[in-house]
């Protein structure tokens, strides 16, 4: 089994390897139906089967986090997104409202013991998130059914939610 050693502290290797997502996928599968988007997905093939694939880091990629058509859909899946962000309650706000009435949120996140992950260790990440945060949230935008997966061997947890 290969190791990272981090600050003193082991953690399975696969964190390190990035496309996050990839834990979370077989789970959303079942929750993710129909027309939406994977927004931070990093590349095409690691996006969400089926999604509109949406990151700066795609050519030729016309959407980002805060620049999505108009038309509604009936999910949004993000993997390891909003810790990136400036202002991760905005964009769920603004990712809220591109969701259809009746559609799904589903969100993979660091989840805080992973010290690597922390904004003061790893400059790309702007804020750390908990459970606690998002859920109460996306219950002010008007979320229901919000169902939560604490954290995995991933050091990461998921978090869904109806609109």
């Amino acid at each position: 089994m290969k190791i990272l050693l981090y600050n003193g502290k082991e953690y399975l290797y696969l964190q390190s390897i990035s496309n996050a997502a990839q834990f979370a996928i077989p789970y959303a599968k079942h929750l993710c139906v129909g027309k939406g988007y994977d927004i931070g997905c990093h590349k095409i093939e690691w996006s969400f089967p089926g999604s509109i694939p949406v990151d700066l880091q795609l050519d030729n990629n016309d959407f980002e986090a805060f620049k999505l058509p108009n038309e509604k859909v009936d999910y949004i899946f993000s993997s390891h997104c909003l810790e990136h962000l400036d202002n991760w309650v905005l964009a769920l706000e603004y990712w809220t409202e591109r969701i259809k009435i009746g559609g799904t949120l589903f969100l993979y996140l660091p989840h805080y013991e992973q010290e690597y992950w922390r904004p003061w260790n790893n400059k790309k990440h702007k804020v750390c998130l908990n459970v606690e945060m998002i859920v109460d949230c996306i219950k002010s935008l008007g979320y229901k059914k919000i169902f939560v997966g604490n954290k995995d061997l991933n050091n990461s947890f998921m978090i869904t939610a109806e609109r």
